[in-house]
């Protein structure tokens, strides 16, 4: 394929296996709550985990990879993921002993069983370590030209869609297998050791600034993690991210208000991935099976306009261009899965695909081009713990939403977008904005 740059495709392939072991559970982790004895609210509860943990640790393993190089960082989050999906497989040998057990209005009737608890331990130690989506996005920023950051960012968003097109339909598929659930977890434990391998073998070091210390083995914790600071010479001061709290971010031109959107749009999807699984066990009576495939296709739209699409207009059509219409077709699709209809769904899927395509690789790029390269893994970092900490609320509230009001919730979802769209013409219409 010609819009694919061979520098950037080991950054993409461990995204694209990062992304499939996550994605591998999310068609069956609602079934594995209820089989487990949790509801709609534990599901929420345990959704919101992985994000509240992740707000913790992105911003340190951001900081992190501006230090001491991306690479030694992503290893480490990938064997972050590896223990926690050990620690998954393990609660399926556990007895399902009560821990306690709730039944309120709030809360709704629920059962915390032991493999239950130890499957929220392990989302919790996923989420600590989970810096990958940050510090991938920082690694592309450092590779990345003026010409060509559109297009790779399309690029990472289309092997992220890619993961979510095979996670959620291979789940699907092996679910229905003599195993059950257990056969997903066990390919994503694989998944992520496949990762670890991909990382150490074949990805080169981007921050200039480091050493790549990946030659001289792991025989001690640190050496692993020695720096030696070199003269780079790019044309600014040289700064310290460790030095750089959230508050000096925030003073940078535009991050408040692109920071902003990152929530709400984070908020957004989390009411969505709250809500979905759940609508589509209960009043849809979809299997593992129906909402594997649902996801899939709509993972495979955005592929279509992630890759091909995004790189063919790129450079072309302004980025901000497609922040503004994808967030109005995301605005659109969250109005039209409020009505409980088969065939409007699949379009409302679709128009959620297209806009998504659109609007959130070429955000990302946008928020690369603010701040200097010495900080990009610190700006990364605090914008993956803004999404966090959306996550946390949306999930939560989503899963409680969703057991008074149903599928009104995803109305809530798009007058979000609508504030979202606000903001983008807002910030498209300041003066010094940055809109290529």
């Amino acid at each position: 394929m010609q819009f694919l740059n061979k520098t950037i495709f080991p950054i993409l392939l461990v995204n694209f296996i990062g992304i499939l072991g996550y994605s591998i559970v999310i068609p069956i982790l609602i079934f594995i709550v209820t089989d487990l004895g949790g509801n709609g609210f534990v599901y929420g509860i345990l959704g919101a985990m992985y994000p509240f943990f992740q707000l913790i640790g992105a911003p340190i393993l951001g900081k992190l990879s501006d230090r001491v190089g991306r690479k030694k960082v992503l290893i480490v989050s990938q064997v972050g993921t590896f223990i926690a999906w050990s620690l998954f497989l393990l609660a399926f040998m556990l007895p399902e002993l009560v821990v306690w057990s709730s039944s309120s209005q709030f809360t709704g009737t629920y059962i915390m069983t032991l493999p239950l608890l130890l499957i929220f331990v392990a989302r919790i130690f996923d989420g600590f370590t989970g810096g990958n989506i940050s510090v991938a996005n920082a690694y592309l920023s450092d590779v990345s030209t003026d010409d060509d950051r559109d297009k790779n960012f399309g690029m990472m968003g289309a092997s992220t869609s890619l993961g979510f097109v095979l996670g959620p339909a291979v789940a699907g598929l092996l679910a229905s297998t003599f195993l059950g659930e257990m056969l997903p977890i066990i390919l994503a434990a694989i998944i992520s050791l496949i990762a670890i391998v991909v990382i150490l073998t074949k990805l080169p070091e981007s921050n200039p600034c480091v050493v790549d210390t990946g030659k001289l083995g792991l025989r001690s914790f640190r050496r692993f993690f020695q720096v030696e600071h070199k003269e780079c010479y790019t044309g600014e001061d040289p700064e310290d991210s460790n030095s750089k709290t959230f508050l000096d971010i925030l003073r940078l031109d535009h991050i408040p208000l692109l920071y902003t959107i990152y929530f709400l749009t984070f908020l957004g999807f989390s009411l969505f991935y709250a809500g979905l699984p759940i609508y589509a066990s209960t009043l849809l009576q979809w299997s593992s099976v129906e909402l594997g495939v649902f996801l899939a296709y709509s993972s495979l739209i955005m592929i279509l306009v992630q890759g091909p699409l995004l790189s063919k207009l790129s450079g072309s059509i302004p980025s901000m261009t497609f922040i503004t219409v994808g967030t109005l077709l995301l605005s659109l699709s969250f109005y039209l899965l409020s009505i409980p209809n088969i065939m409007v769904m699949y379009i409302a899927i679709t128009l959620l695909s297209l806009g998504n395509g659109l609007m959130w690789p070429s955000f990302l790029s946008l928020l690369s081009k603010t701040g200097t390269h010495q900080l990009q893994g610190t700006i990364q970092g605090y914008g993956n713990s803004m999404g966090s900490f959306a996550s946390i609320f949306g999930l939560v509230l989503g899963g409680i939403l969703f057991e008074s009001i149903g599928v009104l919730v995803f109305k809530i979802g798009a007058v979000i977008f609508l504030c979202i769209l606000v903001l983008v013409l807002w910030f498209t219409i300041r003066p010094n904005s940055v809109q290529k």
